[in-house]
C-alpha cells in the first residue's frame, strides 16, 4: 500500500494555491513600493532588488546541495520573504548587510526548518531582528525622505522617525505638547514623507494593499482587528490617564511599522494560529507587546519583536484552540 505524501502547511481548501497567494500579496505590496522608490529613489529599488536575488539565490542552493527532493523556488515565498525584508530596512543599508539579512532569512529562519509551511517564525522579522541586533548603527540610520524630482540631499543627511523623536524627547523629560512641533503631520505620516524603513512609511500605501488582501481573502480579520483594537484602547488609556507624557492613539496606529506588521507580517498563515479564536489571542498579544515596547522598552519600535513573541506561542495556542473533530460526539 502506497500512502499519499502530505506537505506542510498551509492547508487552504479552495481555488487559492500557494504560488497566487504569494502573487497576491507581491500585488498588495505594489503601492507602498512605489511610495519608497518616490521617497528614496534608486537606493530603495537596489535593496529590493538584491534582497528578492539573495532570497530566491540562498533558497536554490539550499534546496539543490543540502534539502534535496524538494523544490519549492517557484512558489513565490522567497520573493515575498526578500520584499518584507527590504521593506524593515532603512534605504541606505549597505548592500552586504541586505545579503547577510537574506541568508539569515532564508537559511536560517526558513529553510533550517525544512522550508515553506514548517518554519516557527516569520522569515523576513527574523532576518531583521538579525540585523538590527548585529549592524545596529547602520540599521537606524534613517535617511530623510525627500520626493524623487525635488532637489537632491546628499546621502550623508539622516534623521529620525516619529517614533524616535517621541522617545528621545520624553527620555529627556519634554511633554507631548513640547514635541508636537517637531512631529511630523497625520497628513505627512499618512502619505510617507519621512523618516523609517522602506516599506512602512505610508500607512495609505499599506492600507489599500491590505483592502486588496481582505477582497483576495487572503487574510481574514482576526489578528489585525485585535491587534489594531488592542493598541487603541491600550494607548488610549494611557492618553486620558496622562495626555502629557503618552500620546493618543492614532499617532500610534499610523507611525512605525504598525500598519506593515499587522497586515503583512502578523498575518502569515504559516507562523499564526490556525483558529479563529487563536488568531485572537495571537492579535491581543502582538498588540499589547508592541505597545509595552513602545511605552517602556528601550527600543522605540516594537512590532517586529511582538510578533516573532507572538510566533513562539503559535505551537501552544493551536494546542490550546484545537477545532471540534468531524464526527465528535459532543458531551451533554
Amino acid at each position: 500500500m502506497i500512502l499519499p505524501t502530505i506537505s506542510g502547511s498551509p492547508h487552504v481548501h479552495g481555488e487559492q494555491s500557494i504560488q497566487k497567494i504569494m502573487f497576491g500579496v507581491v500585488i498588495a505590496l505594489v503601492p507602498a513600493f512605489f511610495v519608497s522608490i518616490y521617497f528614496f529613489g534608486f537606493d530603495a529599488l537596489k535593496l529590493v532588488v538584491v534582497s528578492i536575488a539573495a532570497c530566491l539565490l540562498f533558497e536554490y542552493l539550499i534546496q539543490k546541495y543540502l534539502i534535496k527532493g524538494v523544490v519549492t523556488i517557484n512558489d513565490g515565498s522567497a520573493v515575498v520573504t526578500g520584499l518584507l525584508l527590504a521593506f524593515n530596512v532603512p534605504s541606505n543599508l549597505p548592500v552586504w548587510i541586505m545579503i547577510v539579512g537574506a541568508f539569515v532569512a532564508i537559511g536560517i529562519a526558513k529553510m533550517s526548518y525544512g522550508g515553506i509551511g514548517k518554519n516557527i517564525f516569520n522569515p523576513a522579522l527574523v532576518g531583521r531582528v538579525f540585523l538590527l541586533l548585529s549592524f545596529p548603527v547602520q540599521m537606524t540610520s534613517w535617511p530623510v525622505a525627500k520626493p524623487l524630482f525635488a532637489e537632491k540631499l546628499t546621502d550623508a543627511i539622516t534623521g529620525p522617525t516619529p517614533l524616535g523623536i517621541l522617545k528621545e524627547g520624553l527620555d529627556e523629560g519634554r511633554t507631548i505638547s513640547e514635541l508636537t512641533s517637531e512631529l511630523p503631520t497625520y497628513v505627512t505620516e499618512l502619505l510617507g514623507q519621512h523618516g523609517g524603513s522602506l516599506g512602512e512609511v505610508s500607512a495609505i500605501a499599506l492600507l489599500l494593499g491590505a483592502f486588496y488582501l481582505f477582497y483576495r481573502r487572503i487574510i481574514s480579520w482576526h489578528i489585525p482587528a485585535t491587534y489594531l483594537g488592542t493598541v487603541v484602547v491600550f494607548s488610549g488609556i494611557l492618553w486620558l490617564i496622562n495626555p502629557g507624557i503618552y500620546i493618543n492613539p492614532l499617532f500610534h496606529l499610523v507611525t512605525g511599522g504598525m500598519m506593515l506588521g499587522v497586515f503583512f507580517m502578523a498575518t502569515d498563515m504559516v507562523s499564526s494560529p490556525m483558529s479563529a479564536k487563536g488568531m485572537l489571542v495571537f492579535g491581543f498579544g502582538a498588540g499589547l507587546i508592541t505597545m509595552l515596547i513602545r511605552v517602556w522598552g528601550a527600543y522605540p519600535e516594537g512590532v517586529s519583536f511582538a510578533i516573532l513573541i507572538m510566533n513562539a506561542f503559535t505551537p501552544l495556542i493551536n494546542k490550546g484552540f484545537k477545532p471540534k473533530r468531524f464526527g465528535e460526539i459532543l458531551k451533554t
